[in-house]
């Protein structure tokens, strides 16, 4: 997982730019996002690195986050970033398109529009598990991959129950494995395996 710090740095300055006319960050975090929304990001890949020819679906991707900062460390799997929101993607599509990504398509759609399936399905934090499985049930073959942060235990349970998924094929690995600011202290990537 290598890239170079002024590609890094290049993304914070495409982010940064574009917040100003379209907030996709919050203003009170926009100095770090870096921390707090590439460094989050990559710890999916940091749980698990994709592969070649992987096809990879972000959902409810916002200006980009997960999907940017994994596509910029694993060229060799391809991302569809997807929101709801226009504006939104216009920020994403803007970001990737400078920093030069080929392995990246922004679509400005709702998940259930999207004819096509996908190996791994990333997201941050969208909704709850339960509103959100609904919307990616029957698009992903191996398993979804979702940054969560506070009680993901009970939800988890909700999340299976209701779903009669088995509690086998999920777990909530927290973020302190890889990171180990405070900020993340509460925080995971949740697997849902197929």
């Amino acid at each position: 997982m290598e890239t170079n710090k002024e590609f890094f740095e290049e993304a914070i300055r495409l982010w940064t730019e574009w917040n100003s006319g379209i907030n996709v960050i919050s203003r009170k975090d926009i100095d770090n996002v870096y921390e707090h929304h590439i460094l989050h990001s990559l710890t999916i890949a940091q749980y698990r690195p994709f592969e070649a020819g992987e096809k990879v679906l972000d959902l409810g991707t916002g200006g980009g986050f997960p999907g940017i900062p994994l596509a910029m460390v694993s060229p060799q799997a391809d991302f569809t970033l997807c929101d709801s929101i226009g504006k939104k993607i216009t920020v994403a599509r803007a970001v990737s398109d400078a920093l030069g990504l080929k392995n990246v398509t922004c679509v400005n759609a709702r998940a259930e529009s999207l004819p096509q399936t996908y190996d791994w399905i990333v997201s941050r934090a969208v909704t709850s598990l339960d509103n959100f499985y609904p919307w990616v049930k029957g698009k992903f073959r191996k398993g979804i991959l979702y940054l969560k942060g506070g009680d993901v235990n009970s939800e988890i349970a909700d999340f299976c129950r209701k779903f009669s998924y088995d509690p086998a094929k999920v777990c909530a690995v927290p973020l302190s494995r890889w990171l180990s600011d405070e900020y993340f202290s509460e925080k995971f990537v949740i697997d849902i395996r197929k």
